[in-house]
């Protein structure tokens, strides 16, 4: 019924927190099936984890630019009143709790998205179990993998991929 990535989005969104880790997941999966298109609903999830990475470390330019993103590309999504067994109504309510919050430069905390789909909260909290995370649980704020994963991973691949797209660009000139 709901894509696997999207499961694992959400257990790291609302399981340990691993907002770079959101990212990456639904970025691989985003790149696989939507045509790339800039307005997937994916990339709404993928820039409102961006955002929560930012936010919790401080970056509140990077937090608001993002979010903001987020916000209108999920809001063309909103058909229904549910966004991938979301309470839409639930969740625009806390992104512009958290956009006020930004703005005012207040401190990090922890939201949940509000999955009210009993299949996927199920799929969810089971998933959350077996890798042993707390569904909903709190940030560990001190926790240095999770909080500057950008910081500390390999990055080799990335700017491998970077200077042959440079290259593949000056070759068609």
């Amino acid at each position: 019924m709901y894509p696997e990535a999207y499961i694992q989005f959400l257990i790291h969104f609302n399981g340990n927190r691993d907002y770079f880790e959101c990212h990456e997941i639904l970025e691989e999966y985003w790149k696989e099936s939507n045509e790339r298109k800039k307005d997937s609903i994916w990339v709404g999830f993928i820039l409102l984890a961006v955002s929560r990475y930012h936010h919790r470390r401080g970056n509140f330019n990077g937090a608001k630019r993002t979010l903001e993103k987020a916000i209108k590309i999920l809001s063309l999504q909103d058909c229904e009143r549910v966004i991938q067994g979301l309470d839409a109504d639930k969740l625009f309510s806390k992104l512009t709790k958290l956009l006020s919050q930004i703005n005012n430069e207040e401190s990090y905390q922890s939201i949940n998205l509000p999955v009210t789909d009993p299949v996927l909260i199920d799929a969810c909290t089971k998933e959350c179990k077996e890798k042993g995370f707390i569904w909903g649980q709190e940030s560990n704020l001190v926790d240095e993998l999770i909080v500057h994963r950008h910081k500390l991973r390999d990055r080799t691949f990335i700017i491998e991929e970077r200077l042959e797209a440079q290259k593949n660009r000056k070759g068609n000139e």
